[in-house]
């Protein structure tokens, strides 16, 4: 006999990044630059071990680290991010009000909680195209649709093309189902792209317009790692361009700091969603692991986070200047084509004469051959429909085997050229 699922649990498959993480598991040989993981080398243990001997010589005050937390997360944490989040703000946005921040298992869980909260099956939500693929994931398995915005050749949305898809929604009758608009908008993840300022005030005039409110979901999970301070990485949050919109920011302590962690954050500027996704979140954790928030909230205090940030910036620059140093010439001979990241951890290229490179094609199958593996753009898009791309992660490689995999790389691409000249 087997169990009788929920709409939900019928809805849910196996994720693709599980079904990529397996076949990298299975081929112990093969480099990946597939997983967005983090540099195993430079994660801060002599630090993380520091802070927790200060709780250990702490006698009762610090064996509280290890008792449940409050659902909302410690509060000297939350005003540490409140303030933190408050001067990213190149225009100001003044202060912001506490109780509307959380912190969550990893920025993950506070994209799920909002959508589970927002939408009903069958509801959609507005994307920008490509998208990060893990968040078309928890759309599809809340049985919420994910409708790909036009977008400008640099990779904003296109606000004109914007407006003539809200327009066609309104005749069409289905503008009140559009409950939210996703941007992921530092060093995003595939691309590595920064949305302009003027792209999201102009997205703001537009959504002002409306009768029925769009929620804005920024996820800004990268935005602390850039390579170089610079206007992309300083510009104003969407809480500024979306004043009259329910707006949720969110961001994570993971990436920046120590990914095994997962400490996320969230500020939502409607009171009744926050209430709505702390309700939810009491029920599935009364509150994210006490001891790893105590741990960078130290971190923050003492100003570990911010020296270990520092250095990892340089770290991942090396490491994208590796891989890309080691591809531009023989691939750009090829015609592949990518921009270079000034943050993040992501390479995004494009593949010539539209060589199809999802997870069904013989590119594909080369790379894997050749003992090298990547995410399919195709994952990135709503339905799959662009096939020509391919994300490339430098996060976990040393430079020496980054070099190594993208001679792998490009053994798989020469070999598929001259397979098509023939």
């Amino acid at each position: 006999m087997k169990a009788k699922l929920s709409e939900l649990g019928s809805r849910q498959s196996p994720s693709d990044i599980t079904r990529l993480m397996a076949i990298a598991l299975e081929r112990p040989d093969i480099l990946s630059l597939a997983a967005g993981f983090t540099d195993n080398a430079s994660l801060p243990m002599e630090d993380v071990g520091a802070i927790v001997d200060e709780f250990a010589s702490s006698g009762v005050d610090g064996k509280s680290v290890l008792q449940y937390g409050s659902n909302k997360g410690r509060e000297r944490l939350r005003e540490i991010l409140a303030r933190r989040t408050e001067n990213f703000d190149t225009i100001g946005i003044g202060k912001l009000d506490r109780s509307r921040f959380f912190v969550s298992n990893g920025s993950q869980q506070s994209l799920y909680l909002a959508i589970q909260t927002l939408c009903d099956p069958g509801d959609i939500v507005l994307v920008e195209e490509p998208t990060y693929f893990v968040f078309l994931e928890i759309l599809s398995g809340l049985g919420v649709k994910p409708i790909g915005m036009p977008m400008t050749s640099n990779g904003d949305v296109d606000a004109t093309g914007l407006a003539r898809l809200l327009e066609e929604a309104k005749k069409g009758g289905w503008l009140a189902r559009i409950k939210a608009l996703y941007l992921v908008s530092y060093f995003a993840n595939p691309t590595g792209h920064c949305v302009s300022q003027e792209s999201k005030q102009s997205i703001g005039e537009l959504l002002n317009q409306l009768d029925t409110p769009i929620a804005v979901i920024e996820d800004a999970a990268y935005r602390e790692l850039y390579y170089k301070i610079s206007d992309n990485s300083k510009s104003c949050l969407a809480l500024d361009s979306f004043k009259e919109l329910p707006v949720l920011y969110t961001s994570t302590l993971t990436k920046p700091y120590a990914s095994g962690l997962k400490v996320g954050y969230a500020y939502c500027s409607d009171r009744e969603w926050t209430d709505a996704m702390m309700s939810v979140k009491g029920q599935q954790d009364f509150g994210t692991a006490n001891f790893a928030q105590a741990i960078v909230e130290r971190a923050l205090e003492k100003g570990d986070f911010d020296r270990h940030l520092d250095s990892l910036r340089s770290v991942y620059e090396e490491k994208m200047r590796a891989l890309h140093d080691s591809l531009f010439e023989p691939l750009s001979s090829m015609g592949w084509e990518w921009s270079v990241p000034s943050g993040g951890l992501y390479l995004w290229l494009k593949s010539p004469h539209g060589l199809v490179t999802d997870a069904e094609s013989q590119f594909h199958a080369a790379c894997l051959e050749a003992g090298v593996f990547y995410v399919p753009g195709d994952l990135c898009y709503p339905e799959g429909r662009i096939k020509d791309r391919i994300r490339l992660s430098f996060g976990v490689l040393s430079c020496d085997l980054l070099k190594v995999a993208a001679e792998r790389f490009v053994q798989a691409a020469r070999a598929m050229t001259e397979s098509a000249r023939v």
